[in-house]
């Protein structure tokens, strides 16, 4: 069964309420590679112009240093980091605006599973793909890699205009959902086991 049909419930977690303001969603592991801190900084301008809300999924070395800069920028009680989550898709799903702030990527599975679940994104121009996923920016805004004013600039810009979700979800089904989903399975089990392997490191 493909993301593309499942519904996915909300999250068990009262931002995703209602009538709530919008959420900004990171996924991946809290790593220098992720360049969180970015996202965290362009969050820190963008809840200066109107009510949001960052979560970011997953955990990792920098925990303590996002945490820390959220409270040094003033927004620590509109940032959340959840931790690791077994199933993210509801978390995709729920989001106003899904956001790679990565500085490289093998490919940026996360992009093609948000717009599967029709959530629109955000990313960095980093190597390697999401150039190719965001067809050169039209699907998605694409931004330099560590620059936080392009970033909120960007995601004020989506808020305030969100693509058209089939249209998401339809510049996602090339990708091949099951593919990009046994892709996040096997590197959370690679984690897991301990046995993670930096691409570019080898």
């Amino acid at each position: 069964e493909s993301l593309l049909t499942t519904e996915q419930s909300r999250p068990d977690h009262p931002w995703f309420d209602a009538g709530e303001p919008p959420v900004v969603l990171g996924v991946g592991e809290l790593s220098r590679r992720k360049d969180f801190a970015t996202l965290v900084r362009a969050f820190a301008r963008l809840r200066s112009e109107r009510e949001a809300r960052l979560v970011l999924v997953g955990q990792g070395g920098e925990h303590g240093h996002l945490a820390a800069l959220a409270r040094e920028l003033g927004v620590a009680g509109d940032v959340d980091l959840v931790g690791f989550q077994s199933n993210p898709y509801p978390f995709m799903a729920h989001a106003s605006v899904l956001a790679l702030s990565s500085r490289w990527e093998g490919l940026g599975f996360v992009l093609v599973e948000a717009m599967a679940l029709g959530t629109p994104v955000v990313a960095t121009d980093c190597p390697s793909g999401p150039r190719e996923l965001l067809d050169e920016g039209r699907i998605g805004p694409l931004v330099p890699v560590g620059d936080s004013t392009a970033l909120a600039n960007a995601l004020v810009g989506v808020l305030a205009a969100p693509p058209d979700r089939e249209a998401l979800r339809q510049a996602a089904a090339p990708y091949g959902i099951t593919a990009a989903s046994s892709a996040y399975a096997a590197e959370l089990t690679s984690r897991a086991a301990g046995e993670r392997v930096d691409p570019a490191r080898v």
